[in-house]
Formats: structure tokens, C-alpha cells, sequence
């Protein structure tokens, strides 16, 4: 486990494909994310088989808080796509109970993700895409100390139209400051 202040991240289990669905399979949920098909449990089945047999550092973890009768998950996370040459990698995130958006979970989870990227698995570069439809998801990730450095323009359609694609960055140099 990976504990944060309000949040403690974990492997994810096979009893945890049902919620990733329901999740996923929410239209809100979904928007801000490169899925916009709907998700079947045998199709997500067969995403956790295949994801059991990549490298552990870039396994998925799902986001946990504490609730007075244990910890509830609300989303996941993860580092994808390592190049240990470069020591750089991707990062993303989602959080899945939408009650629970606009309470500084996304920015605490990107915190503890960081933290993670830096000092366990000593990653010098971390990046991401975000939708510009996506404020909450940008406003997150500038707080954990991502700069924007780039612009896919019309890079992605979504619901009848082209957003552009910010490409974010953080190195270790900026985040151990």
C-alpha cells in the first residue's frame, strides 16, 4: 500500500472489475478519458489478465479513502508506458464516484503518484494528456507542479466535435524543489 494524507493506493483485485465497469460505463466518468465505448465485464476480465503479465511498476493502483467502517475506492491511477533509458513514463488517473470530484482527491493522488514515480521507481520525467474540456483534471495536475508544453490541436473528437490535447510535464528537478 502507498498512503497519503486522506488516500492510500493498492493493487487492484479481480472482485474490483465490477466497480471499474460501472465506472467506465458511466458517460461522466468516461469523458475525460481515452474510452468512449461502452465496457463489458468479459472485456474488462481480459484487461486485468493482460495487465498481470506487464512489468509490476506499471500495474494500475486503485484509490482508496477512509470511510469510518474501512476504505471505499473511488478511482485509480498509475505510471505507464516506463522507458528506463529515459527514465520517463506516463501517469493517469481517474476518480470514479462522482460525488467525490471537486474535493482535492485528484490533486492529493497526483501528489502520492509523484512521490511514488520520484522516489521508488526513480523516474526523472512524467507526463500526460488532458482533454481542454477538462479543467478540473488540468487545474489538478498543476497543482502537483505539471506545466503544460505542448498542444495537440483537434486531437481528439468528443461529443460532435475536435478538442485539442494538452501534453503536461513534470521533472524531478521541478517537483523536488
Amino acid at each position: 500500500m502507498i498512503y497519503g494524507e486522506r488516500i492510500r493506493l493498492r493493487a487492484p483485485e479481480r472482485d474490483d472489475l465490477p466497480r471499474f465497469v460501472r465506472w467506465l460505463n458511466d458517460p461522466e466518468v468516461r469523458h475525460g478519458l481515452l474510452l468512449y465505448l461502452p465496457m463489458s465485464l468479459a472485456e474488462e476480465e481480459n484487461w486485468f489478465e493482460n495487465m498481470l503479465t506487464r512489468p509490476a511498476a506499471e500495474h494500475p493502483m486503485v484509490i482508496e479513502i477512509r470511510q469510518e467502517d474501512g476504505w471505499q475506492p473511488i478511482g485509480n491511477c498509475g505510471v505507464h508506458n516506463i522507458d528506463g533509458r529515459c527514465r520517463s513514463a506516463e501517469v493517469g488517473l481517474f476518480i470514479g464516484e462522482k460525488e467525490l470530484w471537486g474535493q482535492g482527491y485528484g490533486t492529493e493522488v497526483m501528489q502520492l503518484l509523484l512521490k511514488h514515480a520520484f522516489e521508488t521507481l526513480n523516474l526523472n520525467r512524467l507526463s500526460l494528456d488532458v482533454y481542454e474540456t477538462n479543467p478540473g483534471a488540468i487545474r489538478a495536475y498543476e497543482k502537483a507542479g505539471f506545466v503544460q508544453e505542448g498542444r495537440k490541436r483537434q486531437g481528439m473528437y468528443l461529443d460532435g466535435k475536435y478538442v485539442d490535447i494538452l501534453i503536461m510535464s513534470v521533472l524531478y528537478d521541478e517537483w523536488s524543489v
